[in-house]
């Protein structure tokens, strides 16, 4: 026998419902998608003489990022300190 048969279906009926509107926006978004998907970087084509012509230069990142040495030094004190919080 079932303890108390009400509360069972209450609890699965609102599991339910929670389950489907936790996933809701997702079966929305598959069903009508907003955004068209990866898109394919080509080339841009010159219309005067129909050669492709190559992409602008890429500037390096790595060359932008410094570090100062306070920094150097407390990111050295945090990892110091690291190993000491093990219990």
């Amino acid at each position: 026998m079932i303890p108390n048969l009400n509360e069972i279906i209450i609890i699965i009926t609102t599991t339910t419902i929670l389950i489907l509107l936790m996933f809701l926006p997702a079966f929305i978004e598959l069903k009508k998608p907003k955004d068209k998907g990866p898109r394919i970087i080509t080339l841009e084509k010159n219309d005067a003489n129909n050669s492709i012509t190559p992409f602008s230069s890429i500037t390096n990142i790595e060359d932008h990022q410094k570090f100062d040495n306070s920094l150097i030094q407390t990111m050295l004190k945090i990892i110091d300190f690291l190993p000491s919080l093990e219990v």
